[in-house]
This record gives C-alpha cells, structure tokens and sequence, in this order.
C-alpha cells in the first residue's frame, strides 16, 4: 500500500498577493492610512513639543535657541503665577463639570418627557453648545457688566446698591463659573438625552406594573443605564474645562491681576505676547500631561465597572 504525501500549497505569485491580500496584510493596509494620519496630527506635534520645551527658546531676545534641559520645568516649580494658574483651573473644573451635569442631567430629563411638541425645548439645548466660546464670554461679561449689565439691574430693582463684579477676584470667578455651566450644559444635556433615548419603555411600564414610583425609578433604571453616556460626557467636559481659555479670557483677561487666569491663558501670554517658545512648551506639556492623566483615570473607571 502506498502512501501519498500532502501536497503542498502552491507559492502565490507577487501579483497575486497584491490584489489578493491575506487577512493580516489587509489589516495592516486599511489601517496604514489612520496610523500615518495620526502620527502626523498627534504624535509629531506632541514630539515636537516636548523637544522645544528642552530649550530656551525667546523671540524677542533675537538668540538661537539653547539647550537647558528639564530648567523650563525647574522654573515652572519656582513660579507663583503657574501654580495661581493651575489651582484656578483645577478649580473651575471641580466646580463647572459637576454644575454642567447637574443641569444637563435636568434639562435632558426635561426634555426626554412625553408630551408633544418637544422640537422646542429639545432646540433650545442646541443654542448654547452652537454659540462659540468667545461670543458667550462677551455676552456674559456684558451681563456682569457694573454700570450697564442686567445681572446689577435686576439686583437694583430689589434694592441691592450696583456690584463691580470683575473688581472683586471671588465675585469674578463665580461669574466665570456661571457662564462656564451655562454653556457647557447643554453638550451634557445632548449626551445624556442620546442616552435616554436607548432605555427601553418597557422597563418603566413593568415598574409601573410592580408599583415603583417616578423617583425609585430614576435612580433603578435611569440612572444605572445612563452611566455609560455619563461617563463618556465627564471625559469631554473635563479634559475641556482643563483647556479653558475663551470664556475667562473675554470676561475678565486674567484679571483683576491673575487671580482668574488660568494655565491656558498662561500658556498662551508666553507663547505669543511674550514670544517664549520654551517655556511656553513646557507649560503645554504639563497640560497635556494632566489631560492625559484625567483621560486614564476616567477609562480605567469604565474597564473596572465592565469586568
């Protein structure tokens, strides 16, 4: 009896494997275009960053750039108008997402009711998100304003004497804070109302059935399944409000002195009123730093409830 050996599989010509890729080349050729793209817009970006904030780098001081090493970031340690910086934004972000989702969470509730024309209120959550950011640091600053604004009209009329409100450091960053969550709101409302809308009607009228009230069932069934949309909205809004710039920079420019700037209008007075390449990097590197670290914690939260 004789035996046959397995025929082997027969060498595909170079023609063949470029027309007819395997699984793995093909994989690699769909995801190439991605890789490149993200290189180019992140990756060599934050390289370059990084690079320049090793080097004392100054426009105005007409000197070639100098390699000093870590002593941009040995200056940030030693530099009061840095730490004012950042502890203003860590504070307007520990106020504002919270206050953001807060009110966002009541407007989408608002708006997810079953009544008939909700186009709307549903339209209305549209307005501030669609407003840029500058134009609601001027609407607001006007509404602050001491001599001409509504917020001192409508407190005149009660018989509360005129507040110079951009005078005082406290008062000027509540107000920053009051325009932050206004217009920051309406993103988490959007979030959240998509959310919503994924909760099968079913849930409640079997609650309905079992006897549970409208608050036992928000905090069994709305709640639980909105923690996704939830969490997925806390990561925007806060690497957002980590980054904020517009709003406090045409409400108030920092001031009164610095005591509402924060480290993105820091970074942006070295960059390019100061014209300091170097440490103006450094700066952005620490924030981009922090941003990154706010992004791991909140993804190592999802990875923890999924398992």
């Amino acid at each position: 009896m004789t035996v046959t050996s397995p025929s082997r599989p027969k060498s595909r010509s170079w023609l063949s494997r470029i027309f007819d890729p395997g699984e793995g080349t093909l994989a690699f050729l769909l995801l190439a275009p991605a890789a490149v793209l993200l290189l180019l817009v992140i990756v060599y970006p934050v390289g370059r960053l990084f690079y320049t904030s090793l080097f004392n780098l100054s426009l105005t001081s007409g000197l070639p750039a100098e390699f000093v090493g870590i002593d941009n970031y040995r200056l940030m340690a030693s530099d009061p108008v840095f730490w004012e910086a950042g502890w203003n934004t860590l504070l307007i972000t520990l106020i504002t997402v919270p206050g953001a989702l807060i009110l966002g969470l009541v407007l989408a509730l608002l708006a997810n009711l079953p009544f008939r024309t909700r186009w709307p209120v549903r339209l209305s959550l549209l307005i501030p998100w669609a407003l840029p950011l500058s134009f609601v640091g001027l609407i607001f600053a006007w509404f602050f304003h001491s001599e001409y604004g509504i917020v001192n009209d409508v407190l005149a009329r009660f018989g509360v004497t005129g507040i110079i409100w951009f005078n005082s450091p406290n008062l000027a960053f509540a107000a920053i804070c009051l325009a932050i969550i206004w217009k920051t709101s309406s993103f988490m409302a959007l979030m959240i109302l998509a959310g919503l809308q994924t909760i099968p009607r079913s849930l409640y009228e079997a609650a309905d059935v079992d006897g549970a009230g409208p608050v036992r069932q928000f905090f069994e069934i709305t709640l639980p399944l909105l923690k996704p949309a939830i969490v997925v909205a806390l990561i925007f809004r806060t690497i957002t409000a980590l980054q904020t710039f517009d709003i406090p920079y045409m409400m108030t420019g920092g001031g009164p002195g610095t005591s509402t700037a924060t480290l993105a209008m820091y970074i942006h007075q070295n960059t390019v009123s100061f014209l300091d390449l170097g440490y103006g990097s450094a700066l952005a590197v620490v924030m981009f730093v922090f941003s990154m670290a706010v992004t791991a914690i909140y993804l190592r939260i999802i990875r923890a409830r999924g398992q």
